[in-house]
C-alpha cells in the first residue's frame, strides 16, 4: 500500500506550477555530496518488546540537565518551575486544546491566552503582545519581517554578534530569499558599541537588532542604540531575558520597537530541541499591529453584555491569504504560553524581582570563586547578570567532559560559535543553584586544569 497521499497526475501538476519539470530538479540545489545515492539501510523489523527494550537502550544513553548540576545557559535556563504549572497545564482542558476558531466553543483557551498577553504587555512595557512564537530564534526573524512591512525598506538589518548566534542563523535563513541583506556589527569587547551601530546606519537601514543580557550575559547600551537606530528611522529590535525584567529596565523603558524574548524560562523544563516559547511584543501603532505574526486575542463583550474573548484582526484562516498574510502560529504554542501565564502568575511581581536578584547575586558569587582558579579569569570586563563568560587553560570540550563526569554541566564551549573564543566557556547560574554547588563547580574545576 502506497502512503503517497498525491497521484502522479497531483505531483505533475504541483510541480509544474512550481515551474520545474521533476522532483530532482526541485532539490538541485542541495549539493550531491550531501544527497544519499543508495536505498536506506533500516535493519529487520523488531517485535513491540523488543522494540520497547532497544528504545529505553537508546534513552538511557543520554544524560538530562537534572542528572548532573546544571550551569548550562545561552537562551536555556535551569529555572525552577512551580508544581502549580504542571498541575494547571496538565489538565485535560488545556492540554488537548485544539486552535480556539470557534470564539463560542473555546472561551477558557482564548482567556488564557489573552491573560498570557497581557503579562507579555506588562513585562515588556509595550501595548500590544501576540499569542506566541515558536522559540527565541524565529521571533527575532519574525520581527525583521514586520520591520520589513512598516518601514517599507530594502536596505541592511544590522545585528550585533553579541545576539544569540542560532538567533542570527535563523534571521540569515529567513532572510535568504528577502529584499534585505543582514550585517552582523562586529562585538569585540563583548558587547555593541553604539557608535558602531551609529556609522553603520543610514535612512535604508531596515532594523537594527540587539540582545540585552547578550549571548555572553553582559548588558548592552539599549538606550544608545536604540536612538541610533531611531535617529534613521529604523525598527529598534531589542531581544530580552523575561525573568531578568525584576532587576533589569524593560524594553519600552529604553525604546523598544519591537520586543522578543526566549520564553523557556517562564516555566518550561529543559529539553533536548524544545518545545520553547517565542515573545513577540511591539507599539501599539497600527502599523506595527496589523504586521504582528501568530494570533491575537481580544477582549470584547456579548450580546448580553457579558466579558468575553475572540481572535481579533485576522482571518479565520489567514494562511488563505498566501503572500499576504502574517506567521501563522498554531496550537502547539498555546500550552506553553499557558506554562508562563500560569508561571508569573504564581511568582507575582516581588517573586519575579526576588527571583532575578538571587540569579544575579549568585552569578556574581560564582565568577568570583571561579576566577580565583589560577589560570582562570573572565573574558569580559562589562557589566553582567546571570550569565558571564571564562577564559580556561587547555582544551574546552575536554575540560567540559571532565566536569560531566565530576557531576557538573559546567558550561558552553563558546568556541562552538565563535573561533576567536575558543579558549572560552560560558557559565549560567540561576536562582536555583546553591553556594554549595558553585563552590563544588570551582572545587571540580580546579582539580580539572
Amino acid at each position: 500500500m502506497s502512503y503517497v497521499p498525491n497521484t502522479s497526475d497531483d505531483r505533475a501538476a504541483m510541480l509544474a506550477k512550481i515551474g520545474v519539470a521533476s522532483v530532482d530538479e526541485l532539490f538541485a540545489n542541495i549539493p550531491p555530496a550531501l544527497r544519499l545515492d543508495r536505498s536506506l539501510v533500516i535493519p529487520p523489523a523488531l517485535g513491540e518488546m523488543e522494540l520497547q527494550r532497544h528504545i529505553w537502550q537508546l534513552a538511557n544513553k543520554n544524560q538530562a540537565a537534572s542528572d548532573a548540576v546544571c550551569f548550562l545557559g545561552g537562551g536555556a535556563y535551569d529555572h525552577f518551575i512551580p508544581s502549580v504549572v504542571d498541575a494547571v497545564a496538565g489538565r485535560s482542558e488545556f492540554y488537548t486544546a485544539y486552535t480556539p476558531y470557534q470564539a463560542e466553543a473555546s472561551q477558557g483557551t482564548l482567556q488564557a491566552v489573552f491573560e498570557f498577553q497581557t503579562l507579555m504587555c506588562q513585562l515588556t512595557g509595550l501595548e500590544v503582545a501576540n499569542a506566541s512564537l515558536y522559540e527565541g530564534g524565529s521571533a527575532v526573524a519574525e520581527a525583521m519581517l514586520m520591520a520589513l512591512g512598516v518601514t517599507g525598506r530594502t536596505g541592511e538589518v544590522l545585528i550585533a554578534e553579541s545576539v544569540h548566534p542560532e538567533y542570527r542563523q535563523v534571521l540569515t535563513t529567513y532572510a535568504t530569499t528577502l529584499n534585505c541583506k543582514i550585517r552582523t556589527l562586529p562585538t569585540p569587547d563583548g558587547f555593541l558599541n553604539p557608535d558602531d551601530v551609529k556609522a553603520a546606519a543610514n535612512d535604508t537601514t531596515v532594523a537594527v537588532i540587539a540582545q540585552s543580557p547578550n549571548f555572553f550575559g553582559h548588558l548592552e547600551e539599549m538606550q544608545a542604540i536604540g536612538d541610533a537606530a531611531r535617529k534613521v528611522g529604523a525598527v529598534f529590535i531589542a531581544s530580552f531575558d523575561p525573568i531578568l525584567t525584576g532587576v533589569l529596565k524593560r524594553p519600552v523603558d529604553y525604546g523598544a520597537d519591537i520586543a522578543v524574548a526566549e520564553g523557556q524560562g517562564l516555566g518550561t523544563p529543559l529539553g533536548f530541541g524544545g518545545p520553547y516559547l517565542g515573545i513577540l511584543a511591539c507599539r501599539g501603532d497600527s502599523d506595527y499591529v496589523r504586521k504582528i505574526p501568530g494570533r491575537l486575542v481580544g477582549q470584547t463583550t456579548d450580546r448580553n453584555g457579558k466579558r468575553c474573548w475572540v481572535l481579533t484582526l485576522q482571518t479565520r484562516e489567514q494562511h488563505i491569504r498566501r503572500e499576504k498574510a502574517t506567521s501563522n502560529i498554531c496550537t502547539n504554542q498555546g500550552l506553553l504560553a499557558l506554562r508562563a501565564t500560569v508561571f508569573l502568575t504564581a511568582l507575582g511581581p516581588k517573586g519575579l524581582q526576588e527571583t532575578a536578584e538571587l540569579c544575579v547575586r549568585k552569578a556574581h558569587y560564582a565568577a568570583e570563586e571561579l576566577s580565583k582558579i589560577p589560570g582562570v579569569s573572565l573574558r569580559f570586563k562589562t557589566a553582567f547578570a546571570k550569565e558571564f563568560a571564562l577564559k580556561v587553560p587547555g582544551n574546552v570540550p575536554d575540560l567540559l567532559a571532565k566536569l560531566r563526569d565530576a557531576g557538573y554541566h559546567a558550561g558552553l564551549s563558546l568556541g562552538r560559535w565563535y573561533p576567536g573564543l575558543a579558549d572560552c566557556l560560558s557559565v549560567a547560574v540561576t536562582e536555583q543553584r546553591t553556594k554549595e554547588e558553585i563552590d563544588g563547580l570551582a572545587a571540580a574545576l580546579r582539580a580539572a586544569i
